[in-house]
């Protein structure tokens, strides 16, 4: 009879998550995600897989957690630029924030950290951020269609700036010097956008 599983999969994967967040994946050893887990490496790998598996799928749950809010942010009905103001001033304050500071953004770190060398997080982080293109050109669109930017903006490639801009104030964020710098850049932005 095959045993049942002692500890929540979900659970877990929300913590090993959690892990890699806050230490990369490099730094992070199966040694050290059997301690944050609190289970077995067996139970790890008969679950997840090994290390790089269980990243990315750290890294999917990552985007299923982060995806509602900015489908909420930039599809509400009526003016779409209040929800586009919304999201850069959000990303400006998280990532500036000194709890989210050392963090970053999940999608970024791995672009930094695993894209360069890892086809499989590389296609990861891309369809991460073509989603988020193709909300902001959509909500982009909009906006020109409803009059609240110029007819001569191109939505494609203003929502390719904001994609740009978001990640860059994910990295720049971390340092600590980077508040100033980040909030300028959204200032900037928002100016661009009215």
């Amino acid at each position: 009879m095959a045993r049942t599983k002692e500890f929540d999969p979900d659970a877990a994967l929300v913590a090993a998550l959690d892990l890699f967040w806050s230490r990369g994946y490099e730094a992070t050893s199966m040694a050290d995600l059997v301690e944050h887990l609190g289970i077995g490496r067996a139970s790890i790998y008969a679950t997840f897989g090994n290390k790089r598996e269980l990243y990315l799928k750290a890294m999917d749950r990552y985007t299923e957690l982060t995806e509602p809010p900015l489908v909420d942010e930039l599809s509400r009905p009526g003016p779409a630029l209040p929800g586009i103001r919304a999201l850069l001033l959000r990303f400006a304050a998280e990532s500036t924030a000194p709890d989210s500071r050392l963090a970053g953004c999940f999608v970024t770190n791995t672009a930094a950290e695993l894209a360069p060398h890892d086809p499989a997080a590389d296609r990861r982080v891309e369809r991460n951020w073509e989603r988020i293109e193709t909300l902001l050109h959509a909500a982009l669109t909009r906006a020109r269609a409803q009059g609240e930017i110029p007819g001569d903006r191109d939505p494609r490639a203003l929502a390719r700036m904001l994609l740009v801009l978001l990640q860059g104030m994910r990295v720049v964020g971390k340092v600590s010097g980077g508040g100033t710098r980040v909030r300028d850049a959204a200032d900037q932005a928002l100016a661009l956008l009215a």
